[in-house]
């Protein structure tokens, strides 16, 4: 199975994708770490991001995406533009999309038994969000953990 982590910042949707097989991860190289949504205004920007979402996330025959989610309001909030974001991910038809705090991501990785260096993945640093939301993803499944509502509603 292939997923995809996803941190979202200001207008960005920064990626991480990642596979699990024989419990072996596998993060490949990727044409791109970020997707940008440039007028959040225009519908026709809109539909842009989310077709060059969806045609990311079929090219490398993803699945399942992970959004780590924001507050809602408070200080920590996630801006408007951001909210747009997940919600044209959220709508892809072919995509299972789900939010998930960062409080459960904290607690997947804390409960795991693999230690994995940042550094050593090969990633860009400010991919590091993505690349923690779609690894608990995966330590959630052998610890058969779902997502609840309760989970996404708490502040991060």
């Amino acid at each position: 199975m292939r997923a995809c982590g996803v941190e979202i910042k200001s207008n960005d949707a920064i990626i991480c994708i990642m596979s699990k097989e024989n419990n072996l991860y596998d993060i490949p190289h990727t044409r791109v770490q970020k997707i940008s949504l440039g007028n959040a205004g225009d519908a026709e920007e809109v539909k842009k991001f989310q077709f060059a979402f969806a045609k990311l996330m079929e090219d490398y025959q993803v699945t399942h995406v992970q959004i780590k989610g924001r507050a809602l309001k408070g200080k920590f909030a996630g801006g408007p533009v951001g909210f747009k974001i997940e919600a044209a991910i959220q709508l892809i038809d072919a995509l299972d999309v789900e939010v998930v705090a960062g409080t459960a991501i904290k607690k997947e990785l804390a409960k795991s038994q693999i230690d994995i260096d940042f550094r050593d993945t090969g990633l860009k640093q400010f991919q590091e969000q993505a690349f923690a939301t779609v690894f608990a993803y995966f330590e959630s499944q052998n610890n058969s953990y779902r997502a609840t509502p309760e989970n996404n509603n708490q502040d991060n």
